[in-house]
């Protein structure tokens, strides 16, 4: 089976409750986050976590995901930004679907913190 490697940026809530599925599914969306949007390089995922989560929780994550490619092409790119700047919007409603094409682990791939001397 082929499948494509996504990003996703996380904050230290929604990573608990990636933790909390065995490390195999998205929680369910909040009512005011109508997509659910993995990121299609790691540039990018890095920029919003260091840029968005940090600032936001004081940490933020990068995940690193595999789905099964035929699965996935039913979502279109997103281009959102500059050129590099790509994400699939995946309705909430069809998350827990989109969870069942997973192949394998989420995995935390990187991690960024607050500085506290900045903080001062």
């Amino acid at each position: 089976m082929e499948t494509v490697t996504l990003w996703r940026p996380t904050g230290p809530e929604e990573l608990a409750l990636v933790e909390a599925s065995g490390w195999r599914a998205w929680p369910p969306r909040l009512p005011d986050q109508p997509i659910f949007y993995p990121v299609l390089n790691e540039a990018y995922a890095l920029m919003i976590a260091r840029d968005w989560n940090v600032p936001a929780s004081g940490i933020g994550y990068v995940t690193r995901f595999e789905v099964e490619r035929g699965f996935v092409a039913r979502y279109p790119v997103r281009q959102v930004g500059g050129r590099d700047i790509l994400e699939l919007w995946v309705p909430a409603e069809e998350l827990e679907l989109f969870n069942r094409h997973l192949v394998g682990r989420i995995e935390v791939v990187h991690e960024f913190r607050a500085d506290p001397a900045a903080a001062g």
